[in-house]
């Protein structure tokens, strides 16, 4: 196998464990058995869970994470279109620039916030990771009142820019909704944390012996992706 490709899939398989959380051990066997280790990675934690094309897609976005920009922005300058101007927006979300993403998502709402529920929110999320929150504020106000906006991740992060403002019984209102069981763990951590720091301990603790219950019966690739909430959990118990 050639050098680069012996590289890339090192590098992608890095990577998916570390995004996954996976167990440590499975970053020595992809350094230092670099094929045989990649193909049982490969094998037995990434083609058991995902299709092959998403799995070439990640690899591309891992070897060269602008491309997929790159080829999206060719795209609106053939067709300036409301769904080529979305993708474009989702593509830099992925790349982590937010800013760039809120520009096409903005461009192509033009203000009209009835047009996509879904653009809505996905602005949404760019304005509270810019740390915009009365933008974030507005944009919760013109889809409040959907049918699934109740405790999404856009009333969680709406629940946050409302304590942002100093506005914490709105907030509050607002951030309760999330606390659904065998979901949201890191979201409803963060609940917990907002209730230590109200004084409302009782109500916290309640939710953090949940969320540790219910890691006992979660799969595999949950527990890898939640190790880090669940030892963080097990911390502030011990401290309130």
């Amino acid at each position: 196998m050639p050098y680069f490709l012996i590289i890339a899939l090192q590098v992608f398989c890095i990577y998916h464990a570390i995004k996954n959380r996976n167990e440590y051990y499975w970053y020595f066997l992809i350094l230092f058995l670099p094929v045989i280790g990649s193909i049982i990675y490969l094998v037995t934690q990434v083609f058991n869970k995902k299709d092959l094309d998403v799995v070439q897609n990640e690899i591309v976005s891992v070897i060269n994470p602008t491309k997929k920009v790159t080829d999206l922005r060719k795209q609106v300058a053939f067709a300036d279109t409301f769904q080529n101007r979305v993708y474009l927006g989702d593509a830099l979300y992925e790349t982590k620039d937010y800013q760039s993403g809120i520009e096409e998502y903005e461009i192509a709402l033009n203000g009209n916030y009835n047009q996509d529920n879904g653009v809505v929110k996905k602005l949404l999320e760019g304005y509270y990771q810019t740390g915009q929150f009365e933008k974030v504020i507005f944009c919760a106000e013109q889809i409040h009142l959907k049918t699934d906006f109740k405790g999404s991740k856009s009333q969680f992060l709406y629940g946050l820019a409302l304590e942002k403002q100093g506005r914490s019984k709105e907030a509050e209102e607002n951030l309760t909704p999330i606390d659904q069981r065998y979901s949201n763990y890191e979201e409803r951590y963060i609940l917990a944390q907002f209730l230590v720091e109200k004084g409302k301990i009782a109500e916290a603790k309640e939710i953090l012996e949940e969320i540790l219950l219910e890691s006992q019966h979660m799969s595999k690739p949950n527990r890898n992706r939640y190790r880090g909430v669940v030892n963080d959990i097990k911390k502030l118990l011990t401290t309130i």
